[in-house]
């Protein structure tokens, strides 16, 4: 005999997979979830460690000495680089969002921002040979960062059906 509780569960697989079917996703689930949600899960989690890392990095390479290969630029000039980026990439999720609604779609604006914040990581990595390479690197990053911010996150919301209340 089945419980409401074990019906209710029942119902909500059946209408998830309806949901996943009629979006071209895979049923596949893991722990009851979509598996396409661990992937955007682990996705998202490389693009913070991006960011954040970034951030936590940023201001500290700028006023270290030449010495210690660092910039040695004056704290309050690092501080205004630092703002300037942080505003940028949390701004530029509106365009991203936007050209992502009427042009490429979510999914290929993720790949868009993924591969752009790659090549932004690589153009940090080649900062030794040209300063040009690490202002680059920062443009590269907030511009991948606004395509990939808000599409990544409407994807996830398209893995599950609406529950009008």
């Amino acid at each position: 005999m089945q419980t409401s509780n074990e019906t209710i569960s029942i119902d909500h697989d059946k209408e998830l997979d309806l949901h996943l079917e009629s979006q071209g996703v895979s049923k596949e689930k893991l722990f009851s979830h979509p598996v396409g949600l661990f992937v955007l899960f682990f996705t998202e989690m490389w693009e913070r460690f991006s960011y954040y890392g970034m951030r936590a990095i940023l201001v500290l390479f700028l006023i270290s000495d030449l010495s210690k290969n660092g910039w040695g630029w004056p704290r309050p000039e690092a501080l205004q680089l630092y703002a300037i980026y942080t505003g940028l990439v949390y701004f530029t999720p509106i365009l991203g969002g936007l050209i992502a609604d009427r042009f490429t779609g979510y999914r290929k604006a993720v790949i868009i921002g993924a591969f752009v914040m790659t090549l932004g990581h690589a153009a940090m990595a080649l900062e030794g040979f040209s300063n040009n390479f690490f202002y680059a690197g920062l443009l590269l990053l907030i511009i991948g960062n606004g395509f990939f911010k808000p599409n990544i996150s409407s994807i996830v919301g398209k893995l599950y059906p609406s529950h009008k209340r």
